[in-house]
């Protein structure tokens, strides 16, 4: 069995697998006060992502402190479960980037765009060699709209919807922002090979997905299945990772 935490920016996400399904999923505060876990349940490993920071690692500590089982931090390498990174710098890659680009990998084995629409877009790019070629972050859609009220005199924090023409200044900024982070996935898509699966997860895919077209579908687990893939391939794993 296997627990897998993806602490990102807003969020605390974390998943009870028994090794052929999922036994529950939670999305909780990055400060919730413990973890739900199923009666009985006893992990053989635990794999974190998180880029939320020194602080919420501690956290999470206290919050492990009575399951006694390897643990690993994830930290991107140059391979890991048959995807080589081709960073400059594959270990300065973010732990949920790369546990995404691996979740995609292991599902799909083919190329794909996978989209995490969270406090940032990224937007990353798999091939089917087996190779995570890299990607763009752009702020997210909440940072977009925030940094229109927060920076500019006259406009506010949108409260409008995508319309097109839009006819209204907050359907104007509710659209802009929404076309800046649809029109970024989509311009990468095209210089894709044709019909390359766009896997979008994050707090804001769903209010993403409709404008991606036919290839895209939300995938709003596939960090917890990058984990997952981690967690059940030994092949690979540096040792130096796990502690006991």
């Amino acid at each position: 069995m296997y627990l897998l935490i993806d602490a990102g920016n807003t969020r605390l996400k974390y998943a009870c697998h028994d090794g052929s399904r999922w036994l529950s999923q939670h999305a909780v505060a990055l400060d919730a006060p413990g973890l739900t876990l199923p009666v009985g349940f006893a992990p053989a490993r635990i794999v974190i992502a998180n880029v939320a920071g020194p602080g919420v690692a501690a956290h999470l500590e206290r919050l492990l402190t009575d399951i006694h089982a390897p643990c690993e931090w994830l930290m991107a390498s140059a391979m890991r479960c048959g995807l080589r990174n081709d960073y400059e710098h594959p270990a300065s890659l973010g732990a949920d980037r790369w546990a995404a680009a691996i979740g995609a990998w292991h599902m799909l084995r083919s190329n794909a765009l996978v989209v995490c629409a969270g406090t940032a877009t990224t937007i990353d790019i798999v091939q089917d060699t087996g190779n995570f070629a890299g990607g763009c972050i752009l702020p997210g859609l909440e940072l977009m709209l925030d940094a229109l009220a927060h920076n500019t005199a006259g406009l506010p924090r949108s409260r409008g919807n995508y319309v097109m023409p839009p006819r209204n200044t907050h359907d104007a900024i509710a659209s802009g922002c929404l076309l800046a982070q649809t029109g970024a996935i989509q311009l990468i898509a095209m210089q894709l090979p044709p019909a390359t699966p766009i896997l979008v997860a994050g707090g804001n895919g769903a209010r993403l997905l409709p404008h991606l077209g036919a290839t895209a579908r939300l995938q709003s687990d596939l960090v917890l299945q990058g984990l997952l893939a981690i967690a059940t391939d030994r092949s690979e794993t540096d040792d130096k990772a796990w502690r006991a």
